[in-house]
Formats: structure tokens, sequence, C-alpha cells
């Protein structure tokens, strides 16, 4: 990767708050150069509900970006937006547009003219009236990479949590525990703590079912599937542990016990990262060939286009991508 490219920026969907953040974002003032791939008209309305003194530029391709001060370069990817696209509302030309912004920063991405993929947040509604039937980004971001092993991690300032499963009804998580996807996890946790700069990562695993099965009693997955499979990643070298019971594994690793979590499914997962917080919140998808960092949140409709939205999300996952890719 030349880390020297800029970081590409997806607005998202333009009926959320994604176009607010991106310019709060921008007009505070990035610690590395960005582009942003959206649509420019729906940035210069956000900039001036904001009042915010910045210039929006569109550009034809990412290769004709300057990274002036005050300026939003924005990458023409997608057919304009018309101006009076219902804010927060589900919208498929909206939808549309949020899978072409993201489909042009992969494919830049790919061809190292980006440093990394920051990501705005997307209606999945929007997306299906387009008739784009995704779950959500990691799953696009995997295809569209062609990334077999991935994952879906959620970190703060405080735990670092790693998902087995992702976007599936929980009753069908039990048959997704395989001894092959608690390995693939673990050693996609292993990779994202040294991408962020930890020499020797200790990772726990939570179990599937209470107490982590207790010994079989509560379900025999975390015996049979769970516990194997950490042997066989000790085996490899990695510095892992458990199946540890669910409801106190996560206090564990707050207290700095251990730098990441490898939970078994989405809301075992998120639940502890979200309570403590989504405003500094980063979503990361591993495994990629390049590095993709998001907010902690939705499009949040409820308050869109009224000026308030938080861009601190936005801005711990810039920050979090650029530590992810050192230069020099």
């Amino acid at each position: 990767m030349a880390h020297s490219a800029p970081v590409g920026i997806t607005m998202g969907d333009a009926a959320g708050i994604g176009p607010e953040i991106i310019v709060k974002a921008c007009a505070q003032g990035l610690r590395a150069p960005a582009v942003v791939y959206g649509d420019a008209g729906t940035l210069r309305r956000a900039a001036e509900l904001l009042g915010a003194r910045v210039e929006v530029a569109e550009i034809a391709s990412v290769r004709q970006a300057r990274g002036t001060a005050g300026r939003i370069e924005v990458v023409a990817c997608a057919p304009a937006l018309p101006v009076d696209l219902p804010a927060g509302k589900v919208n498929a030309a909206a939808g549309a547009a949020a899978y072409g912004y993201l489909c042009a920063a992969i494919d830049d991405a790919r061809s190292d003219a980006l440093r990394a993929i920051v990501t705005a947040p997307l209606n999945k509604h929007s997306m299906h009236l387009a008739g784009i039937d995704q779950p959500g980004h990691t799953e696009i971001l995997a295809e569209k990479s062609g990334t077999a092993d991935y994952a879906m991690m959620l970190a703060n300032d405080e735990l670092r949590v790693l998902l087995v499963t992702i976007h599936v009804a929980l009753s069908e998580v039990p048959a997704r525990i395989t001894q092959a996807a608690e390995v693939r996890a673990i050693r996609l946790a292993d990779r994202a703590c040294r991408q962020m700069g930890i020499v020797r990562p200790r990772i726990a695993v939570a179990g599937l079912n209470p107490h982590a099965g207790e010994d079989g009693k509560f379900g025999r997955e975390d015996l049979d599937v769970i516990a194997p499979a950490i042997e066989q990643a000790r085996a490899e070298g990695l510095d892992v542990s458990g199946p540890w019971p669910g409801d106190t594994i996560f206090m564990r690793a707050r207290r700095g016990e251990f730098d990441i979590v490898v939970a078994q499914y989405h809301d075992q997962g998120l639940i502890p990262v979200k309570y403590l917080g989504v405003d500094h919140g980063v979503n990361v998808t591993v495994g990629l060939p390049f590095v993709r960092t998001s907010v902690d949140h939705g499009t949040a409709f409820d308050i869109a286009w009224k000026g308030v939205a938080d861009h601190a999300s936005l801005v711990a996952a810039f920050d979090l991508a650029l530590a992810m890719t050192p230069q020099g």
C-alpha cells in the first residue's frame, strides 16, 4: 500500500448523518490528506447547513487530489443526487449512490490509490430498495475485494472485539460455529492487533453458551468445537485462551487482562463495546487487502440534517486507519 496516498472517506447514505459528520471532521481538520467518495452538491448543502468554512470541489479521480487545507475534494463516482432528497427517510436513489461510493473506493484502494478507506454509515433498507441485496458494509467489502477470510472488529479505548459470525439470525449461529471458523477468527484477531502495533496479542475467546457450556451441561459447542480450535491456534504459536464465560470476559479484557476478545455472534460482542459509548467506537473489517475502518453507528435518520450529529466516531475511525497504515 502506498501510504503517501490519501485516505478515502465514503459519504454513505445522503439522507443520513454521513454528509454532516464528514463536513464537521474536515472543517475541524484531519491528520492526513483525504478525499471523499460522495455527492458534491450534498456536501455543499451540509456545509451551508453547518456554516462550515470549507470549499467543496469535485474531481474526476483520486489521482487529481491536491490535499489542500480547507478544501473537501469529492471524487465523482455516481450520478448526482436530487437537491430535494428527503432528509432522514429511506430512499432508493440514496441507497444506490451509497453503494456506488463504496465500490469506487474499493477499486481505488485495490489499485493502491488510497491509503485506507473510512466509511460513513449506509442504510441497508435504502440499498435493498435499489435492488442491492447485501446485509452491510462488511460483506460488500469482502465480495468486491475477493476476500474469503474476513471478520468484523469493534474497538474503542477500552475494548477490542472480533466476531466469529456477523449478520446472521441467532438461530443460525450454532451451525456456523465450526473449528475452522474459530481458528480463522483467532488468526484474524492476532493479525488485527499486530496491525495496531501490539507485538504479542493476548486473545481471549468467549464461549457460545452460558458459563461457556459448563463442561457440556449447557450445550457442547464450547467443549467439542471451540476448545479444540483454541488448542490448534496455540499450537500455531498464538497466545489465546478460553472459552471463557461471555458474561465476564469483556470485563476482564476492559481491565487489561487481554488485548482482544473473540465473540461468537453479533450482539454478544457489540453490546459491550457500544454500551461504553458509540462516540469513539470504530468498526474495522479485518482480513481485507487494505485497511477499512468505520463509524460505530448508523445513519441516525431521526437527527439527520439538523446539524447536531457528533463526528467523534468518524475522527476516531480516521485516526485508527492512520495508525494501522504507518508511513515509513
